[in-house]
């Protein structure tokens, strides 16, 4: 389970950030959007993301320093989870920029707030079943003898290494 649930958040990590990181501009769009943030904050931020999307979506694919990537990856999904919520009580009409784009929605569109918060709560539990099981299978932390062994007594999947 650990492998798949790394695999699964780096990869959509990796996609997010891939996405962004070709047009930084929509990503501070994105960002400044959500209203949250003053102005050089979320400049800072809107450009910094996709980056760290991507860094951290890596380390999860490969299993390097697992636990620690899980943590960053679960607060940032967190953070989203947050901040379409917030974008949401607040009667904002945007696009999450999940994925790119991002901005005030258009002319008869409407916001997906209730299946973006549940598909990022979705991964924000694939990144604590990582920080509680790593590093899983064909992860570089177990080949460098950097996972722990978290094996709850009794369970027979061989997760670890």
């Amino acid at each position: 389970m650990t492998t798949v649930a790394r695999l699964v958040l780096g990869g959509v990590l990796i996609a997010a950030g891939g996405l962004k990181i070709g047009n930084p501009a929509d990503s501070v769009v994105a960002v400044k959007a959500y209203q949250l943030l003053p102005e050089s904050i979320a400049v800072t931020v809107g450009y910094a993301l996709p980056i760290l999307e991507i860094v951290v979506g890596l380390l999860l694919v490969v299993g390097l320093l697992t636990r620690v990537a899980a943590v960053i990856a679960g607060l940032l999904m967190f953070a989203f989870v947050f901040g379409i919520a917030w974008a949401w009580a607040h009667g904002l009409r945007i696009d999450c920029g999940c994925f790119g784009g991002g901005g005030q929605l258009g002319v008869g569109e409407e916001p997906t707030y209730l299946l973006d918060i549940l598909r990022d709560f979705g991964l924000v539990l694939l990144g604590a079943w990582a920080v509680r099981f790593p590093p899983g299978r064909f992860a570089l932390d177990g080949a460098l003898g950097l996972g722990g062994d978290n094996r709850i007594e009794g369970d027979d999947d061989d997760e670890q290494g």
